[in-house]
Parts: C-alpha cells; structure tokens; sequence
C-alpha cells in the first residue's frame, strides 16, 4: 500500500469531521433522539440547494445559512407534528425528513444543468477530492507556503464551536441528558437546551456535508457516541471516548479503502463508506468485549456466578 501526502489530508479532513459529529453526537444518544441526526442531515439538502441556486457558489455564507436554516426547521416541525398531531416523535421525524429530503434531490434533478451538486455525493461525499481544494495561509519561516484543505477550515471551525457551546453548557446538559426532570425542577431552559442542539446538529451536518456525504455524517453521529455509552458512564469520558472512536473510523477506514479493493480485484470504493463500514465492525466489536456491558463479558461473569 502506498501512502501519499493526500492520504494524510484525507485522514485529517475524517477524523476532524467524525469527531466534531460524535461531540453533539453524544447528547442525541444519551436524549434517545439518535434519528434526529439523520432526520437533519437528509433535510438539510433542500437548503444546500436552494442556497446554490441563489449564488452560483458551492462555499457561499448564502448556501451554509439556507442549509443550517433548514436543518432547524426540520427540528422544529418534527416536534411540532409530534405535538399537535399526537404521533410518535420517530413518525414525525420520518415525515418530515422524508419530505424534504425528496424535495432536495428533486431541486437537483430539476436544475441538473446549473447546479454544481452530485445526488451521489450527496450519500458519499467527495472526501477523496477535498485536499485538492487548498487556501492559502501565508507563508512559514524559510519561504515555505502554507496551504491547508478548505474543507479542513470549515470542519475545524465547526468541531471548535462544539467543544466551546459544550464547555460554557456542560453542567446544564449534563444535568437535562441524564435527569431532565431535575433540570426541569433547577430551573433550566430545557427548550432553550433542545434547539441550541439542533443548531449545533445542523451546523455540523452542514460543515462536514461536503466532504464526507449524509452516509457518514449519520454514522459519526450516532456509532462513536454508542460503542461509548458501552465502555463508560461519566460524560467528560463519553465526550472522550466517542471522540477516540471517531478518530479510529477515520483511520482505518481510509486504510480499509485502501487495501481491500486489490484483495477482492476492485478498482477502488468510498472512503466515507469504508469509515461508516469500520465504523459498524467498531461497535460489534465493543458490543461483544466490552469490559462492562460488553456480551462476551457479561456471559462470562454469569457462567462464574453459576459454576461450571
């Protein structure tokens, strides 16, 4: 296997991404609303389109905002149908994500000839190609240019403004995850709490879109947090733990990319799919051998309480 400059982006740009989705990742797992992260990175592409088609520009503030509004707005109106129309919040979440996901990819059909977006990479991203995509910083000591992916920016400011909202908030999300009737009687703003998780959702969701698709935007949201939650209690170790897991799906996924496709004769697969895969075999791992609840562990344990 070779290893190329590019690979090493390509792992960077990943890791940066699944990190920054299993931060606000976390907090969907732990308020049983997993599929909210799904809901939202399907029903941001009406925006994503909507934005494009009003600048022309795929990295246009124009097309970010439509989209992130977007993603608010699916929040908003699955709690909404689920409140008035007295339906399961998963029911909810299916109409309207379902909705809106096929008005985005019928905006794309429709304006296939303008608009610069890709209903696959819609599902897969375009990972492989975000290095090309470089800025210019300035220049280091000795005359070397400094050059970093676009798409690395967009994705470290997304992952820092979690890590900000989260360390202000801790104590109070920390306190309405684990016991919302408590926080309820303390006087927080549970609502408040809600949508501001919405807003970072949908401004992950949007910030990483690009480059790694709805595949592994869903993945990274969801499987780090979960393979967590089955090896720690404590939410600093959570926060940690899915962020180690984030980071190991970045990793050996590209490396999986990598390999596999000349043992089975191929010409090559979706890096973003081959992370979302690793990710999958992750959590069956930790599943199956977790010290704690981990079912390989837990049989054990039994057959010792019971003697041979």
């Amino acid at each position: 296997m070779s290893w190329f400059p590019l690979d090493t982006w390509i792992v960077v740009i990943g890791a940066v991404s699944a990190v920054a989705c299993s931060l606000v990742g976390t907090f969907l797992v732990l308020r049983n609303m997993s599929m909210m992260g799904d809901a939202i990175s399907h029903a941001v592409l009406p925006g994503l389109a909507a934005g494009y088609l009003l600048t022309g520009e795929r990295a246009s503030l124009t097309m970010f905002l439509a989209a992130v509004l977007v993603g608010i707005l699916t929040a908003f109106f699955t709690q909404t149908i689920s409140q008035l129309g007295r339906v399961d919040r998963g029911a909810s979440m299916g109409i309207v994500f379902t909705s809106l996901f096929a008005l985005g990819l019928v905006m794309i059909v429709q304006a296939a000839d303008n608009v610069d977006l890709d209903p696959g990479c819609v599902l897969y991203g375009a990972i492989e190609l975000a290095p090309l995509d470089k800025v210019r910083l300035g220049f280091a000591p000795g005359g070397i240019e400094l050059e970093v992916p676009r798409t690395l920016l967009t994705t470290s400011g997304s992952l820092l403004l979690n890590l900000l909202v989260i360390g202000a908030l801790f104590k109070e999300w920390k306190i309405s995850s684990f016991d919302p009737e408590l926080a309820r009687t303390l006087g927080y703003h549970s609502t408040f709490l809600h949508y501001l998780l919405m807003l970072l959702v949908a401004v992950t969701t949007v910030a990483v879109f690009e480059a790694v698709g709805s595949i592994l935007v869903i993945a990274m949201l969801i499987v780090p947090p979960a393979c967590a939650v089955l090896v720690v209690n404590r939410l600093g170790s959570l926060l940690a733990v899915g962020a180690l897991y984030a980071v190991a799906c970045a990793v050996l996924g590209h490396g999986a990319a990598l390999l596999i496709p000349p043992w089975l004769g191929l010409g090559g697969t979706s890096t973003s799919g081959m992370m979302a895969v690793m990710a999958g075999i992750l959590f069956l791992l930790t599943a199956f051998f977790a010290p704690a609840r981990g079912l390989v562990p837990m049989w054990w344990r039994r057959r010792g309480a019971h003697g041979p």
